[in-house]
């Protein structure tokens, strides 16, 4: 199912979705202005094609004491496609990586990683991530606050785009 394929519907659900995945599928119905038999065939599909890949707790990692947030940018010896799957791999072993993103440019990764504080991080980094296999170079850059963390995409961009080719 293309994304020209979905209806305005279907973006409308998907759009609410993304805003609050707990609300009901009747709840969910009334927002986007069908009854709740076709609404839910409606999310099933969207499911099932991929559009949703999952519902989500959004928790605070602070709340719950994992006080440090760090992006690290990790430099390869080798990018052969056989050495970045093997890192990537490696990232789905290390709890504290929450996000792992190869990139195109200086570095070959950056990672989003949590901690409950300082040595924590310390203990990983130097004890695990500069020390695997292949990895080159870790540069690390301490969050100190967020100013947006938007999940998803922004439909409002996706609405124009496909109001301007109509």
């Amino acid at each position: 199912m293309a994304v020209t394929k979905l209806d305005p519907i279907d973006r409308k659900i998907l759009a609410e979705l993304q805003a609050d995945g707990r609300m009901t599928n009747v709840e969910l119905a009334k927002r986007v202005g069908i009854s709740a038999p076709p609404c839910l065939r409606r999310m099933r599909t969207l499911e099932e094609a991929g559009f949703i890949r999952g519902y989500h707790a959004d928790v605070d990692s602070r709340e719950l004491g994992f006080e440090v947030q760090v992006f690290a940018m990790v430099g390869l010896r080798s990018q052969a496609e056989v050495d970045l799957s093997a890192f990537e791999t490696r990232c789905h072993d290390w709890p504290l990586v929450r996000e792992c993103h190869m990139l195109n440019g200086e570095v070959d990764f950056v990672l989003k990683c949590v901690a409950p504080d300082l040595s924590s991080f310390q203990s990983f980094l130097t004890g695990e991530l500069t020390s695997a296999d292949n990895v080159a170079s870790v540069k690390t850059s301490l969050v100190i606050r967020t100013a947006k963390d938007d999940p998803g995409v922004p439909f409002e961009v996706l609405e124009s785009r496909l109001s301007r080719s109509a």
